[in-house]
């Protein structure tokens, strides 16, 4: 009950009753939360007095805004384990969580002065690059670029075109294990692209994650660029 003349703003009443709500489980985790117009008839007032109080508790991590979709409630962040074998599939599979992959683009381009002292090859040596997209039950969490040595494991791009898994395509080139040697996480704001293909607004940071696999003697194999929604994902860092 929203009572004017309390001392407590409006909005800050309808944020607090909102949040109780999602407390006591009167709106659940994944939810949609009613339209503006339909919580503005509910507690008697204007859709920007709502408008202000859903801002706040997105904020506060209680909502998260799903561009095209509209408002929904925090889900519990999924468990991401960084560990000295870091695998998508597994690490869902053990959560019992569906996962998929969607391959953007696969194409060429030379190293650079970065990616070559990374990768361990001449500058300027051909490197595969492949973006893709993983999904959680059917929802984006992250957005990712790969690159390879090109002459090292030629056929590899088909090879993951057909698995979706950097395990399996390796395993066809070659490499029958691989390891992380190290992982690099930061908190940034999101590019254009990142926006785009996270369907989150461009004022919120992700998880940028920079990571560098190798074989069993040392040699690099992958090096990748990840952007996880950090509402989604919680990364996890695993003792071995």
């Amino acid at each position: 009950m929203i009572e004017r003349g309390s001392g407590v703003a409006v909005w800050r009443q309808i944020e607090e009753a909102l949040a109780a709500d999602i407390a006591g489980g009167a709106l659940q985790a994944g939810q949609q939360l009613p339209t503006e117009l339909q919580l503005a008839d509910r507690f008697g007032v204007n859709r920007h007095t709502i408008r202000r109080a859903v801002a706040t508790l997105v904020e506060r991590g209680l909502l998260r805004v799903e561009q095209g979709r509209g408002t929904f409630v925090q889900d519990n962040a999924i468990d991401y384990a960084i560990s000295k074998r870091t695998r998508f599939s597994q690490n869902m599979a053990r959560q019992n969580l569906s996962s998929d992959i969607d391959i953007l683009n696969s194409d060429t381009v030379p190293a650079n002065a970065e990616l070559s002292e990374l990768l361990q090859v001449v500058a300027g040596d051909t490197l595969y690059r492949i973006k893709t997209l993983s999904k959680v039950e059917g929802r984006v969490v992250d957005y990712a670029t790969m690159f390879f040595p090109a002459s090292r494991f030629p056929g590899l791009p088909e090879a993951y075109l057909r698995h979706r898994s950097v395990t399996l395509a390796l395993a066809e080139c070659g490499v029958a294990d691989y390891t992380r040697r190290f992982t690099r996480v930061t908190a940034r704001l999101p590019d254009a692209e990142t926006v785009d293909y996270l369907g989150i607004p461009k004022n919120r940071p992700v998880l940028h994650v920079k990571s560098l696999n190798v074989d069993a003697a040392g040699a690099p194999v992958q090096y990748g660029v990840t952007c996880f929604n950090g509402d989604l994902v919680q990364l996890v860092m695993e003792q071995e």
